[in-house]
């Protein structure tokens, strides 16, 4: 693969970026779940503010956050266990085609909140 391309280096950002907004989210995440043990009015008052449209954006970010982690995790575990490399080369396409797919899960998780 050509290095000079940066698709390797966005790859590795990306998964990078991606992760550490997700391990930001978890205590969020958490809090949530927690609210449920404190009474059903506290949870209902907590699913309540998550109606806020700055809220629906900010889940359509986690779910392409994490399809994007998942598939330059993937990518990752390619290259850890070498089938990542043949003659065709196909490691930018699969870098490719990881951008689309979290953008089209993202489009999607859109589209269902709309």
């Amino acid at each position: 693969m050509d290095r000079s391309d940066g698709r390797s280096h966005r790859a590795f950002f990306l998964h990078r970026i991606s992760g550490i907004a997700l391990a930001l989210f978890l205590p969020v995440h958490f809090l949530m779940l927690g609210l449920a043990l404190d009474g059903e009015a506290r949870l209902d008052a907590g699913l309540a503010f998550t109606d806020n449209l700055v809220v629906k954006a900010a889940e359509t970010g986690l779910v392409v956050l994490l399809t994007i982690h998942l598939a330059f995790g993937l990518r990752l575990m390619m290259l850890e266990f070498g089938t990542w490399r043949n003659e065709r080369n196909l490691a930018p396409q699969l870098i490719d085609a990881g951008i689309v797919l979290a953008a089209l899960i993202g489009g999607a998780f859109i589209w269902r909140i709309l």
